[in-house]
């Protein structure tokens, strides 16, 4: 029986740590996440998806505000462990818990590329054609261990963050039980650091867009849907859209055309195809109502 210390808290860990779970030959023994966290406009203090299920499970839940405090490393090496699995936990493990056993951790992305906290937006908005899951060797760097094995996956150009994000899950599952089970077959790769690149942490801010240039607009509405969703300066936010030409020149946010279920708008290079969109503390709505109560015709700007 394989022991396995779990450390991870959003939705694509917890996919990871059921699949241990329910496998025969491997023993979830401690499962470490992220504090509880107030949630929505009602603030209500709510527990992260890998909590709920190891709790389901009867599984030992620890929950440190800071991984590095003395008393906590201490309580975590007295756990016996064959390896310790991490998956978008959030905190950074000290060299302590890294030489208890062996830590692998699931990173979302071909590295070296796309480092950090948000790799699979990172792939959407560069338009990669072909991403990944590599499982890897935890050390004190962020992201920079020693690569076991990587599994790829083509990404279509029209394909959204959140249908990117399970078929991902589903690898990152398949990839951490064969690691596990076959980990002495494996020789670590040490990461060329020439190769390195790194993506930061989404906010609200983000979502802020322009009618500059369609392709990278439309890459941002991939990466951004649903959350933090994409937003004019007006605050009038883009709820559907499509790539229409990414080529043609035109005036920044004119409407170019009107058709039966959609508007076409320029931007300065390409342009796209609006359905739906959501003006500031009102519903969403058909980017044909909102143009027709704003009394914009072809040759106006949409704002």
């Amino acid at each position: 029986m394989i022991k396995v210390i779990f450390m991870g808290t959003p939705d694509y860990a917890d996919e990871i740590l059921k699949a241990l779970i329910e496998d025969d030959d491997i023993e979830v023994v401690a499962v470490y996440t992220q504090p509880d966290k107030p949630v929505g406009r009602k603030k209500v203090l709510t527990a992260p998806p890998v909590k709920v299920t190891a709790q389901e499970h009867h599984i030992k839940v620890y929950q440190p505000i800071r991984l590095r405090d003395e008393d906590v490393v201490n309580e975590l090496l007295e756990i016996e462990c064959d390896y310790i699995v991490v998956a978008a936990y959030g905190q950074i493990l000290p060299k302590q818990i890294l030489d208890h056993a062996p830590c692998i951790n699931l990173h979302a992305s071909i590295l070296p590329q796309y480092r950090g906290a948000s790799p699979i937006q990172q792939t959407l908005l560069n338009g990669d054609k072909e991403t990944g899951v590599t499982a890897m060797l935890m050390e004190e760097g962020l992201d920079t261990g020693a690569i076991l094995k990587i599994a790829k996956v083509s990404v279509p150009e029209d394909e959204m963050v959140v249908s990117l994000f399970d078929r991902l899950t589903q690898v990152a599952k398949e990839l951490t039980l064969d690691v596990l089970k076959n980990f002495s077959t494996y020789t670590p790769e040490i990461q060329n650091e020439a190769h390195a690149t790194h993506c930061k942490k989404i906010s609200k801010a983000d979502g802020l867009v322009s009618f500059d240039d369609a392709q990278t607009l439309f890459n941002k509405y991939r990466a951004f849907t649903p959350w933090p969703g994409l937003f004019l300066e007006s605050k009038l936010k883009l709820k559907k859209i499509a790539l229409e030409d990414t080529q043609s020149e035109n005036e920044a946010g004119k409407i170019l055309r009107i058709d039966d279920d959609s508007i076409v708008v320029g931007c300065k290079k390409g342009s796209l195809r609006i359905f739906r969109v959501q003006p500031e503390s009102k519903k969403e709505m058909d980017a044909l109502a909102y143009i027709n109560g704003k009394r914009l015709q072809v040759a106006d700007y949409l704002s």
